[in-house]
């Protein structure tokens, strides 16, 4: 039987493991099924590896999209450009590297998007971050990115005022700010600023609808979470893990 499975920290609730498990039950696929693997740290991956040797793909979550490629014996050349990988085909030869995350984005996002969205915020800097990137990038957007240090390139929280909020009509949450059991918090930016013309996007699925969100909607801004995003990206990966090839264009 083939094994594939998740790794990240904490796995307090898992998404894939229920969507795989439900997608094997309901297209009879009786010879695979999905674990959750909770690493504190990037550094048990081999042992994970040499414990479970029916492993044939993992998806990668935080904290470890970035930490991971240590390990990679093979990167898509997306992979190599954003230094982020979320999904991992193993063979005989080793770790393939890719990034679903940027198919899954890119769907959900293009779904709501406003021919007036030409500039973003994307909150936060990780490696769910550098996907957002590289398709708003792609898709001719400009953005800054906010974390809590201000840098060369990114603004800080404490940059943020009205008017800039007003500026930029597209925000994208990537960190984990909000999601379940923290569902009482939110990313501290100034609500105030956004407007009808907004497009709040949360990469959190669970809750459906985040503070974040609630806040936007509540200024009558349009809303999006995660949900459909994973979906896009878990299809992504069974393509990538059962292709007869192992070409790495993902």
């Amino acid at each position: 039987m083939l094994l594939y499975g998740l790794i990240g920290y904490p796995l307090t609730h898992s998404f894939s493991k229920n969507y795989f498990t439900e997608k094997f039950k309901r297209e009879g696929i009786d010879n695979c099924r999905y674990e959750n693997f909770q690493l504190v740290s990037i550094d048990n991956l081999p042992k994970v590896l040499v414990e479970n040797p029916n492993l044939a793909g993992l998806n990668v979550t935080i904290p470890h999209k970035e930490s991971v490629l240590q390990f990679i014996n093979e990167s898509s050349e997306t992979v190599k450009e954003i230094g982020a990988c979320n999904c991992i085909r193993i063979t005989d030869e080793g770790l393939a590297g890719y990034n679903t995350d940027v198919v899954g984005f890119e769907k959900s996002l293009s779904e709501k998007l406003g021919s007036h969205h030409r500039k973003a915020l994307i909150l936060g800097t990780g490696g769910a971050a550098k996907a957002v990137e590289y398709v708003l990038g792609r898709m001719g957007i400009n953005y800054k990115c906010v974390s809590r240090q201000a840098s060369a390139t990114n603004l800080s929280y404490d940059q943020l005022d009205k008017f800039l909020i007003q500026e930029y009509e597209l925000i994208i949450n990537t960190t984990p700010v909000g999601m379940y059991p923290n569902i009482s918090e939110a990313p501290p930016i100034p609500y105030g600023g956004i407007g009808q013309k907004h497009f709040l996007f949360d990469l959190i699925y669970n809750p459906v609808k985040t503070l974040f969100l609630k806040k936007g909607e509540d200024r009558g801004a349009v809303i999006q979470n995660g949900y459909d995003m994973l979906i896009y990206q878990a299809e992504e990966s069974w393509n990538i893990w059962n292709a007869r090839d192992s070409q790495l264009t993902g």
